[in-house]
């Protein structure tokens, strides 16, 4: 029998299990039938809330997609983990520090019942994203169905390429999210941000999730976005991005320093499921 909670953040939902004071141990089949939305809880992503790693760390953070492959960065999922350890009594401290696979995240919680995320350093050298270029480059262009399609390309724990369309519901999310998804110039994969940028403090923005398809959010795709608006002159560094599920703020001063990202974290209900 495993204890779950079913949360959300701004509709990009996911099952957070407390894997501290019960033992978890998930096989890849077993995380896909807990996500299949008709037979199982369903959900874009699966959190595990675990034991830290390093010294300085409260907890660590580890994050599934639906298909069972482990990732190392979410962005509304840490908002959820940080709101459900403390209502599970976890952690009563406003600021908690997790151990996450790509890097470490701060997790604070604001006076307005918010959650900012601190969430690290953009990564923009292709070894780091990954991807197969020989230099770093503001755009790059891959080859897609005899078309050419340029991108921006940065790491935020994970891979995003983002891409300037004019009109967010009229752009080929599911068709091209797909092909670039699993495309060779992506060694790891990667999510695929549909940016409409509206004015330099407000973008609209859809993603199609590497292992999970189109969302109705996408944290770190939302702070990819914004951060490769303000390295192409398109943004400030404060930006609203509308989501299908709701509005992200993120914050971002430039090259080395972190991305900040503001936003609301929502538990469901709670369950137990016998596997």
């Amino acid at each position: 029998m495993i204890k779950f909670t079913k949360m959300h953040g701004l509709g990009n939902d996911f099952v957070v299990i407390d894997a501290i004071n019960q033992h978890i141990d998930l096989t890849s089949e077993q995380i896909q039938l807990l996500s299949d939305r008709h037979f199982g809880i369903g959900f874009d992503q699966l959190l595990l809330v675990e034991k830290a790693v390093s010294a300085n760390a409260d907890f660590k953070y580890r994050i599934f997609n639906a298909d069972g492959s482990e990732v190392a960065q979410c962005g509304n999922g840490a908002r959820c983990f940080a709101r459900f350890v403390r209502d599970k009594k976890l952690s009563d401290k406003d600021e908690i520090r997790v151990d996450t696979d790509s890097c470490q995240l701060l997790l604070r919680f604001d006076d307005d019942n918010l959650i900012t995320v601190n969430m690290g350093t953009p990564r923009f050298t292709p070894a780091e994203i990954p991807l197969l270029a020989e230099e770093e480059s503001r755009f790059y262009t891959v080859q897609v169905s005899d078309t050419e399609k340029a991108f921006g390309a940065v790491s935020m724990g994970n891979p995003h390429a983002v891409i300037q369309v004019s009109d967010i519901k009229t752009a080929p999310v599911a068709e091209l999210g797909e092909a670039l998804e699993s495309h060779a110039f992506f060694p790891e994969r990667v999510n695929v941000g549909f940016m409409q940028v509206i004015d330099r403090q407000h973008i609209k923005l859809r993603v199609y999730e590497r292992g999970a398809a189109e969302t109705l959010a996408c944290g770190s795709g939302a702070c990819a976005a914004v951060v490769i608006g303000i390295e192409q002159n398109l943004l400030d560094p404060t930006v609203s991005v509308e989501l299908p599920g709701g509005t992200l703020t993120i914050n971002w001063l430039g090259r080395g320093e972190p991305v900040l990202m503001t936003g609301s974290a929502i538990s469901v209900f709670e369950g137990q499921i016998t596997l």
